[in-house]
């Protein structure tokens, strides 16, 4: 096996921001923002849409996630008028 081609495994932090919903795991994912975890360490933070705690398939029900617009834009465009 060659050396040093292998992605580095860290602590991250994904954090859900339509759940208000935060785990801690390992990733290769590289971010440039930081958050201080329960533990009171300091850990890379990536920002996610969809987690456990929001996805439909998880939680039983249906929840629009407009991040960008695009539910208005639609209704909007193919809305009743």
């Amino acid at each position: 096996m060659k050396k040093d081609i292998h992605p580095e495994y860290r602590p991250v932090v994904f954090q859900d921001v339509g759940a208000d919903f935060a785990f801690l795991s390992k990733s290769t994912v590289e971010t440039k923002e930081t958050i201080k975890w329960e533990d009171g360490e300091e850990y890379p933070l990536v920002r996610v849409d969809i987690s456990s705690k929001s996805h439909p398939f998880y939680t039983g029900k249906q929840n629009i996630v407009d991040s960008a617009g695009r539910v208005d834009r639609f209704r909007r465009k193919y809305g009743k008028k």
